[in-house]
């Protein structure tokens, strides 16, 4: 793709703007919009839930094993991204979905995944030998570089949340990708997983686990669970609202070992907002993936009103001014790249009514809830 060529009404200078595109470079002074005050790069969007799982389903009745159904994942394309499978700069979405007797196998790459579950039960993932069983409202993690495959040995089929950092690591040019060799498909997970018998309680851990540096990036600063249940997700946000009192409450997923987010580059959190609610205007940097588990309501988006009910999915931009306001009890996953931006120092958040943003000085520091 050939240099863009500025153009001037002065003939000498139009010849430096054509010599400059010869030589494939650009004048700063013509491009007035590449540092802006304030980001601004993407637009709201909502994605429903009924044509999510509609397309979903059709996909599994029409794309069998041998076209593609070993894959069969709806990636949320952004309309502002030109086309690209992602739902924003940084992050990917999608839904995938397992029909009863089918298996996706075994691979790897350097992108993070984690799967939100929605619905359907059965389902079970082998992450790097351990297996892991899927039932909705679970989180199950797919570290970077770790093998991975799912199988469904049921009849009924599951649909879940995939989120992965692969747009940034895509930019940043390290995509890898290996397949796998014969699968374990005759393997019967247990009732629980390895890293679920061993750090399945956050903050009791084994006497043996000393803290360590782990240096292999790949393994290291990924969380040491792999499945984040449902039932204490909902217990510790039930314990939250109940103490405190207040009608809104976060629960962020984190690494027992070390209380860092569960991928070096993408935050979980979820969202628990009560009937009649309407939660503080916030800004934050970076962009967010949010997944309405149950409950239906409304988010204000830079003073756009998205109604929204239970398995949508919408985006929000980064230091775009956010809150939320639930019309029943309602629950919200979400999925941001908070953890990137704070190890490059650019993490900042913004309440209704301060004068000045918190800018995070270490990771893990900060939330990106609206």
């Amino acid at each position: 793709m050939a240099t863009t060529r500025f153009h001037d009404g002065a003939a000498d200078v139009d010849a430096l703007y054509a010599s400059l595109a010869a030589a494939d470079l650009q004048p700063l002074w013509t491009q007035p919009g590449l540092l802006t005050p304030a980001p601004g790069r993407l637009t709201p969007h909502v994605w429903r839930w009924k044509a999510l799982r509609d397309l979903a389903e059709r996909a599994g009745d029409l794309v069998g094993i041998e076209r593609g159904g070993d894959s069969r994942v709806l990636s949320l394309a952004h309309p502002d991204l030109g086309g690209l499978p992602f739902a924003t700069h940084t992050l990917w979405g999608a839904v995938q979905f397992l029909g009863g007797g089918e298996l996706a196998p075994a691979h790897r790459h350097t992108p993070a995944a984690l799967r939100f579950v929605l619905e359907g039960s059965g389902v079970w993932t082998l992450v790097n030998g351990d297996a892991v069983h899927m039932a909705p409202g679970d989180l199950i993690l797919t570290p970077s570089w770790s093998w991975h495959e799912h199988h469904n040995p049921g009849t009924e089929p599951m649909i879940w949340f995939d989120g992965l950092d692969l747009p940034l690591v895509r930019n940043l040019d390290a995509i890898f990708f290996e397949p796998g060799g014969e699968e374990l498909s005759s393997y019967q997970p247990a009732l629980a997983s390895r890293s679920e018998d061993r750090y399945g309680t956050a903050g009791l851990l084994p006497a043996a686990d000393e803290p360590v540096i782990v240096e292999d990036p790949a393994t290291g600063r990924s969380s040491r669970l792999l499945a984040y249940r449902w039932a204490a997700v909902d217990a510790a946000l039930s314990r939250l609202t109940n103490s405190t009192g207040q009608r809104a409450a976060v629960i962020r997923y984190a690494d027992p070992a070390t209380g860092r987010d569960v991928m070096p580059t993408m935050r979980a959190e979820l969202h628990r907002v009560l009937a009649g609610h309407r939660t503080q205007t916030a800004r934050t940097t970076g962009s967010g993936i949010w997944v309405v588990y149950r409950g239906s309501g409304a988010t204000v988006i830079d003073g756009r009103r998205f109604h929204w009910a239970a398995g949508d999915m919408f985006v929000t931009p980064s230091w775009a001014a956010v809150d939320h306001e639930a019309a029943d009890d309602a629950d919200l996953f979400l999925l941001s790249d908070w953890p990137a931006l704070a190890a490059l120092g650019l993490a900042r958040t913004r309440q209704a009514g301060q004068q000045q943003e918190v800018v995070a000085e270490e990771e893990g520091r900060g939330s990106a809830c609206g």
